[in-house]
């Protein structure tokens, strides 16, 4: 079975030309109209990889189309906002009668050279989310995000001058922070999915630890518990850090403080011999997890039930 190779989209230019649009006004820098792109169909699914930051506001109109981020699918039928970095796999298939509204900007990572966003940027922890994890905005939402929208392209559309940048970034900053709003508001009224993935998590962790291949298997990893939840990395703690103030890696840090707190208290395994039991390489490294989550050895811990 041969792969297919995804097409990597360099420029902001490129990719306007790909769309048979007009040359992008900035280099750098580019707001587009999905109205104004023409309908296209593709029967089987095709994979792009772009060099540049894209920020999609958009509502499927008509048609049938399904996008795909890494194994992930989800058809749009509502308006949404979903991020991708550079060099994330994008997929799409489509029918011809497929249209939708709504802006996408793009920006390159060359514009922010020299500004503390070009950091910050990948702090936004959205930019790592599904496709199915995008964010579903109110039609409020939706009004204040296309104000910053409409905002970076009237600046460009403007003469350029030693201020543009400034103010664009501004604007892309204001974006982002808006948007890490919204999300929360979105973990925090869509809690009975969130509950039930805390369920979940119990049980999965609640196997993990019990299972006896588990000292071949390792420690849990985020991605792991992750992928058995559906879940991309970043948006299952964005959730869980909404729901209980801990991130996945904590949940995973007081399951095995929970465990070990059990079998120092009810058997005579050695501190060792619980490490491994516990997926640890190295004993050294579960007291050094202990003591820093319980302010007691694991020996002193015992010692206090004598």
């Amino acid at each position: 079975m041969i792969l297919q190779q995804p097409y990597r989209i360099k420029t902001i230019k490129e990719y306007h030309k790909i769309l048979g649009i007009a040359p992008p006004e900035h280099p750098m820098v580019s707001v587009i109209n999905l109205a104004e792109i023409t309908p296209y169909r593709s029967e089987e699914s095709i994979k792009v990889v772009f060099d540049f930051y894209m920020i999609s506001l958009k509502k499927v109109e008509a048609g049938d189309v399904v996008y795909g981020y890494g194994q992930q699918k989800y058809d749009f039928d509502d308006g949404i906002l979903f991020f991708m970095s550079p060099n994330q796999i994008f997929s799409f298939k489509a029918d011809d009668s497929f249209k939708s509204t709504g802006s996408m900007l793009l920006i390159h990572p060359d514009f922010l050279w020299g500004n503390p966003l070009a950091k910050t940027i990948k702090r936004y922890e959205f930019f790592n989310y599904a496709i199915n994890e995008a964010l579903f905005v109110s039609e409020k939402e939706e009004i204040v995000l296309k104000s910053f929208i409409s905002n970076i392209e009237r600046e460009y559309h403007s003469h350029i001058d030693k201020f543009s940048e400034s103010i664009i970034i501004s604007q892309i900053e204001s974006l982002l922070s808006y948007s890490n709003r919204f999300y929360m508001r979105q973990f925090l009224t869509r809690k009975i999915s969130g509950n039930q993935i805390l369920d979940k998590l119990e049980k999965i962790l609640d196997d993990y630890f019990n299972n006896e291949d588990i000292i071949n298997k390792g420690l849990p990893t985020v991605a792991y518990i992750a992928a058995l939840l559906h879940c991309s990395p970043n948006y299952l703690s964005g959730i869980l850090k909404a729901l209980t103030g801990q991130n996945t890696q904590q949940h995973i840090h007081e399951k095995i403080i929970e465990k070990a707190k059990e079998k120092l208290s009810t058997t005579t395994l050695t501190i060792g011999e619980i490490a491994f039991a516990l997926g640890f390489d190295y004993p050294q490294s579960f007291s050094k997890l202990f003591k820093s989550k319980t302010d007691l050895t694991p020996v002193e811990f015992r010692a206090s039930f004598n």
